[in-house]
């Protein structure tokens, strides 16, 4: 029997930790030191592609043989990219902003393995429609949980949940920053089993 090759989680991110840990499966992680900066005119699913491909095809420069698993997501309201916002200045912004309207959240994924140089990038999208709450719940909101490292300043899996109207997409870890249905197909497809 071979033994299973090495997966590499391309990122920083502990929300993608956490959702990775949730398969099961042995990784380790890493965190590419990329630009991820839109280009001038790029749609933001094509961002969000783009740079989950970059994370992964970068830390697959450490990993020979391995599988390297990297994600992106973009936040877009009206056309526009909603990034983290950083600080309580910001996030009061977003939630003012994003109020009764819809967000879609472009989440990209990445499977690059650097022993064959095999690399299937997909972009599964979610669209989470807000409440129309006051000023005051967004405050409210803000001082209990603080989401200033996430895009859209709303944490669904958190007290966040209390601003959202309705979800829809196929994958609610797509959301959160990882695609587990699609990642447990393109593993399948590279060899590795979840299940």
């Amino acid at each position: 029997m071979s033994t299973p090759p090495r997966i590499v989680l391309a990122s920083s991110s502990k929300y993608r930790r956490e959702l990775l840990a949730r398969l099961g499966l042995p990784f380790d992680v890493d965190s590419p030191d990329i630009d991820e900066a839109a280009l001038p005119g790029e749609a933001p699913q094509d961002t969000a592609s783009r740079l989950a491909e970059t994370k992964a095809r970068a830390v697959g420069l450490h990993f020979a043989g391995a599988i390297i698993i990297g994600s992106d997501q973009v936040a877009v309201l009206d056309g526009a990219a909603l990034g983290k916002p950083g600080d309580y200045a910001n996030a009061l912004r977003q939630l003012k902003a994003t109020r009764a309207k819809e967000v879609v959240f472009h989440t990209a994924l990445c499977l690059h393995n650097s022993g064959n140089g095999m690399t299937e990038t997909r972009v599964v999208p979610y669209s989470v429609r807000f409440r129309d709450y006051s000023d005051a719940q967004i405050e409210n909101y803000l001082r209990r949980e603080q989401p200033y490292d996430c895009a859209g300043s709303a944490r669904a899996e958190g007290l966040g949940i209390a601003l959202i109207a309705e979800m829809r997409g196929t994958d609610p870890n797509a959301l959160i920053g990882l695609p587990l249905i699609a990642l447990t197909e393109m593993l399948a497809a590279q060899g590795v089993q979840v299940v």
